[in-house]
Formats: C-alpha cells, structure tokens, sequence
C-alpha cells in the first residue's frame, strides 16, 4: 500500500470476465424471504410479487402454492396485524386496514368479536399515556376526544374514557 492510504495501481482489484451475473431470485424465494420477515396478506404479497414477475411468470400459481403448503394464509395475517395494532389504535381503524389489505369477512370474523370487546380498556390505556389528566375545558376535552377517534375507538369506548377520566380526578 503507498503512503497515505493510497492504493497503487497493482492493489487495484477488477472483476473478472468469466464470472457469471448473479441470477434474480425466483418469485417463490421472493416470496417465502417476505414471508420470513413477517406475514402477509394475499393481496399484498401479489402486489410485491407482482413489480417482479417476467413474462412467463405465473404469481398466482406461486400463491396458491404457498396457500397450500401453508406458508400463506389470510387468518394468521389478520391475527398478526390485530396484535400488532391493538395496543394503538381501534377496532375500526383496524378493521379498515385488514379490509385495505384484501382480508375477507371470513378471516376477520372471530377478531372483530374480540376487538371491540377490550377496545374501552385499550382506549383507556392510549389515553393515560397520551394525556394523564382530564380534560380542565371543553376545548381540551374535544382535543382529547379527536385523538382517541382519529385512532379508530368507538363513540362508546370514548365516551368511556371522559367518563373514567372525569372519575379519576
């Protein structure tokens, strides 16, 4: 190596003319290496796939062959999503974004009745780390009642929340 760091003309490394480019990964290792990162919906996953596939590429046949050896599945990514969503926001906003990622009625069926049946208590927690006291105006009152609805609770659950507040003075 020459003075300074510098690399001299002999160090300098260039590739080599035999060596082959490396291959694209094919739609399935694409598929199974998101998958392995965290759960996807259908839809979402055909839409990922989808900016990969080549002409001659089926991704429909890559997702059912994922379906069917379980790798892919609409119920598990619901439930994924519901845990990872419902310490923040409420059942509808919820709701609303499985229904964005493609989930059906079916998958979401069960987690709907477990949702809205916590989201007084959930509601409660978001607003003891948001706010800590009750509202002292009207003014702050609907400040806090924006932010509770703009995270998707029900009028129920919000209503629950003024009123616990209000008891918690």
């Amino acid at each position: 190596m020459a003075v300074g760091g510098e690399v001299g003309p002999a160090c300098r490394l260039s590739p080599a003319p035999d060596i082959m480019p490396a291959q694209k990964p094919s739609l399935k290792a694409r598929a199974l290496r998101y998958l392995s990162a965290r759960e996807h919906s259908r839809q979402e996953l055909a839409q990922k796939l989808g900016r990969h596939a080549e002409e001659g590429d089926d991704v429909e046949a890559v997702l059912d062959w994922l379906k069917a050896n379980n790798f892919l599945s609409d119920e598990r990514f619901a439930e994924s999503l519901v845990n990872r969503r419902a310490a923040r926001f409420g059942s509808s906003r919820i709701l609303a974004e499985l229904q964005r990622h493609g989930v059906g009625d079916a998958a979401v069926a069960g987690l709907r009745e477990d949702l809205t049946a916590g989201e007084s208590e959930r509601a409660w927690l978001v607003w003891q780390k948001k706010f800590h006291a009750p509202a002292a105006d009207a003014a702050e009152a609907a400040k806090q009642m924006r932010f509770l609805q703009q995270r998707g609770f029900s009028h129920e659950a919000i209503k629950a929340v003024m009123r616990r507040a209000k008891e918690a003075c």
